[in-house]
């Protein structure tokens, strides 16, 4: 159960993050950005601090239980030695397990559900079909919102050329298919014709299946076989976890300036936060959130939008 949280009051918060990473960068790796957030890495895990108007944030990570009390200890003993002026209370929570975090509460989640512009009757019925038709799977498809903000992306950026990688049900396919300029066409790719058949008659009766281009085989041989031109207008990817890296690489590579490609599911359920998970999915997905914040090629944000929904335009 390797993370934890504290929350100390205090009316010098970006005083005592500064100090911290000062001091302890001497010794370890340290680090602060321009908006005050610091970065403290230990041998046994990682702690950040977070100043807010009133108080101290804090949060510790680390690969197990003995780990993360070492982070907490070292920390701790700290902040309160610079703490000359006042009398700090480090509480930690209970550690927890990363796969238990709920990004999104479900009262929240509820009244998001319920204030975004609705699913028609095509949407609505394809949802349902997924659900009959895949039991415990459908989870994979995209929430309501979700979709309506595929499809205010596509039209935003005035997309004629969009690629999906992972298609599923085709929910999401048919959500960025209706956000495409006039003569615009979307390359859907995935390896299933089981799934994929499911949305087909729901492309149809929407009109817009003659813009759709799907192939089933693998998305990597698909994306290699594209000009290397910068063509793409728009690119969602909710595929195969292990491979998000290599579909960014693929695709950033041909976005045109001004083109964005939106990643799903970069929390994974909250693990990517927990260095005690490392599968292969949550390594390639760790690697990937730090390697699109440090790439120069693009600015991106990454929203708390279900299970996390990272957004990157290419500059």
């Amino acid at each position: 159960m390797p993370l934890a949280t504290a929350r100390v009051a205090t009316a010098r918060p970006a005083r005592y993050v500064r100090q911290l990473v000062s001091h302890m960068g001497h010794t370890v790796a340290a680090s602060l950005t321009p908006d005050g957030r610091g970065t403290i890495t230990v041998p046994s895990g990682t702690c950040t601090l977070t100043p807010a108007p009133d108080r101290l944030e804090l949060t510790a990570t680390a690969a197990d239980a003995g780990s993360l009390a070492r982070v907490q200890d070292v920390i701790t003993r700290h902040l309160v030695r610079f703490a000359t002026q006042e009398q700090l209370a480090v509480e930690w929570t209970p550690a927890i397990d990363g796969g238990e975090l709920e990004p999104t509460a479900p009262v929240v989640e509820d009244y998001l559900l319920g204030h975004h512009t609705p699913a028609d009757d095509i949407l609505g019925e394809l949802a349902a079909a997924t659900r009959e038709a895949a039991a415990d799977a459908a989870v994979m498809q995209i929430s309501s919102d979700e979709g309506v903000l595929l499809t205010m992306l596509t039209r935003l950026t005035r997309a004629r050329f969009a690629v999906e990688v992972g298609v599923f049900t085709g929910y999401s396919t048919l959500c960025i298919a209706r956000g495409l300029a006039a003569g615009g066409r979307l390359l859907a790719c995935d390896v299933s014709e089981e799934w994929t058949s499911i949305g087909r008659p729901y492309w149809e009766r929407a009109g817009v299946a003659d813009r759709i281009d799907l192939r089933i085989a693998p998305a990597l041989t698909t994306l290699r076989a594209l000009d290397a031109e910068p063509v793409i207008d728009i690119a969602f990817i909710d595929a195969d976890k292990d491979n998000y890296p290599a579909y960014y690489e693929e695709i950033v590579r041909r976005l045109r300036p001004g083109g964005l490609v939106v990643l799903d599911n970069v929390f994974l359920g909250g693990r990517v936060l927990d260095p005690a998970y490392q599968q292969d999915r949550h390594v390639a997905m760790r690697r990937l959130n730090d390697l699109i914040r440090d790439d120069e090629r693009v600015d991106a944000v990454m929203l708390p939008l279900r299970d996390g929904v990272t957004i990157a335009r290419r500059r």
